[in-house]
């Protein structure tokens, strides 16, 4: 498996934090943002990781990171996204790295305190489909909200009104090779992106998606709200622990129907 962390944007959402830099550079405590996603693929035991940035910073991270020997990789490379064209369209640009290889992706901004070992090491003995990482929050409709017939994920709703759960799915996915072909069906969304909540859905339409939920916190940090959270968590406690994720809840593999092409679940 090899490990993608997605840190492009405008984090338009901290400016004028980020009027000068990329989001992904500002501090977390005591180390810069990026620090984090880096160190928790790392934690899984993923030791090939491709960084996808843009913007006038890109060169910033190649000064901070270099070939990535800080936590311990065999390699560490490199890719540009050119405009914004969404989450899954970054992802795009990990084909060639992917080199048919499953891959654990990351957004650059997410920060927990456990780790995703056990969601690794369940999606490695099939390597076949995808998993996705949730955790109950107090304000579900500022992210991605699965909605569940009893335990099974029947859709994802991208920050939805009236959410139908509690639950966010979080900054961390697992796929496995198909996930490339899957980009290319995708439709940009209203906003003009392609959008990972669409690539979710298009696993579980095929009933291939898998999902657990995070011990411990997790917050993102694109806001001056969870970008202060964030800060205070680590402060008090630290974050990416090895330990505790080991006893993390254990996956759920999707039974979802089979569906007619082009009526499965995931259309907006």
């Amino acid at each position: 498996m090899k490990g993608v962390v997605l840190a492009g944007g405008t984090g338009s959402r901290l400016f004028p934090l980020t009027r000068v830099t990329n989001k992904h550079l500002l501090p977390i405590y005591d180390q810069p943002m990026v620090f984090y996603p880096i160190q928790t693929l790392a934690n899984a035991g993923i030791r090939d990781i491709l960084l996808v940035t843009g913007g006038h910073s890109a060169g910033d991270f190649l000064r901070l990171l270099g070939n990535g020997k800080d936590f311990d990789l065999r390699h560490l490379s490199y890719a540009y996204q050119e405009g914004e064209g969404g989450i899954a369209d970054a992802l795009r640009l990990a084909e060639h790295f992917a080199e048919g290889h499953s891959i654990c992706v990351v957004l650059g901004d997410n920060i927990l305190e456990t780790n995703i070992i056990r969601g690794c090491q369940d999606f490695e003995r099939t390597g076949r489909g995808a998993h996705i990482f949730l955790k109950e929050v107090p304000n579900p409709e500022r992210f991605g909200v699965p909605v569940f017939d009893g335990d099974r994920i029947v859709r994802i709703e991208e920050k939805p009104k009236q959410p139908k759960s509690h639950f966010a799915v979080t900054g961390f996915y697992i796929y496995d090779a198909t996930v490339f072909e899957k980009i290319r069906t995708l439709k940009p969304s209203g906003r003009g992106e392609l959008e990972i909540t669409d690539l979710n859905n298009h696993y579980i339409g095929e009933g291939l998606m898998r999902h657990s939920v995070l011990d411990g916190w997790w917050t993102d940090a694109g806001t001056f709200e969870s970008l202060l959270l964030a800060n205070n968590l680590v402060a008090k406690g630290g974050a990416n622990k090895v330990e505790a994720g080991k006893t993390a809840a254990k996956s759920q593999m999707q039974k979802v129907t089979e569906k007619p092409e082009g009526k499965r679940s995931g259309k907006r």
